[in-house]
């Protein structure tokens, strides 16, 4: 793929990960059409007027960047969750479970993924595992961006340590406008782009981040379902070069090539 026309905002990326229907493996690491992607997407000018060129052809090295601005050895993070295996949860998708499928395949579209730094420092925690793993997160995106705000602003999140470890790829992008702009996360932002729209209630992280009923889940999956498909269509704008305020639209297949139309 040379060109970011080509990119299909409906390519579900499981489906040419090898092995994934067999042995679960991950897209993250072995979809090729998502690191091309990924690659596509985000070689391009920083806020700086610094172009961000990612390469794919470093040995063991998902995509990398290396200039005047630094190293960077980047890697894909499927970022919205379905919470299908906390145990909490596995009632309220029984609930429902042909939306299961429905959200999962959506979440593996190009507008719920990310890059972040995938190269260990201290042998620590990448910010993919700490978000994971992090009690008061449990990879939500809503609350990682609201801790990846918080960095920008000075102040103190259950991701600091992680997020502070690697500064110098934040920096990259100079503020959190910066940062949103570059991965084309507004719809994850109110209109004054300066809070973030969470998909469940937000109490400071002083509660869990998993939902707690089933009315509580389904506003999680509807919230999350409108972020990505949002998202979905900004990236599609900019792939086509066009204004992201513009009506949205939607993909048509014709003979394995897209036209946007108006929804």
């Amino acid at each position: 793929m040379d060109t970011r026309s080509e990119i299909d905002i409906t390519f579900d990326f499981r489906s040419d990960t090898p092995g994934y229907y067999t042995s679960n493996t991950d897209p993250d690491a072995l979809s090729p059409t998502l690191r091309r992607y990924h690659k596509c997407l985000w070689s391009k000018p920083l806020p700086s007027g610094d172009f961000f060129e990612l390469v794919d052809t470093t040995p063991g090295v998902y995509l990398h960047h290396r200039s005047h601005l630094g190293e960077f050895r980047l890697t894909s993070d499927t970022v919205i969750p379905s919470f299908r295996k906390e145990a909490r949860i596995a009632p309220f998708i029984a609930q429902e479970p042909d939306e299961l499928a429905k959200f999962n395949a959506l979440g593996y579209t190009i507008g719920g993924m990310m890059l972040f730094p995938g190269n260990r420092i201290g042998n620590k925690m990448t910010i993919n595992g700490s978000r994971g793993c992090h009690g008061k997160i449990k990879d939500r995106f809503d609350l990682t961006v609201e801790c990846i705000r918080r960095h920008y602003r000075g102040d103190q999140s259950p991701l600091s340590d992680v997020l502070d470890r690697y500064a110098d790829f934040f920096d990259l992008f100079g503020d959190f406008h910066g940062y949103v702009e570059f991965f084309l996360l507004q719809d994850l932002l109110t209109e004054d782009r300066n809070t973030v729209r969470f998909m469940a209630p937000f109490e400071d992280f002083r509660t869990s981040p998993l939902p707690a009923s089933f009315e509580a889940y389904s506003t999680y999956r509807k919230r999350a379902t409108e972020f990505i498909e949002a998202r979905n269509r900004r990236i599609l704008h900019f792939a086509l070069g066009t204004a992201a305020n513009t009506p949205q639209v939607g993909v048509v297949r014709r003979n394995d090539n897209e036209t946007a139309e108006e929804q």
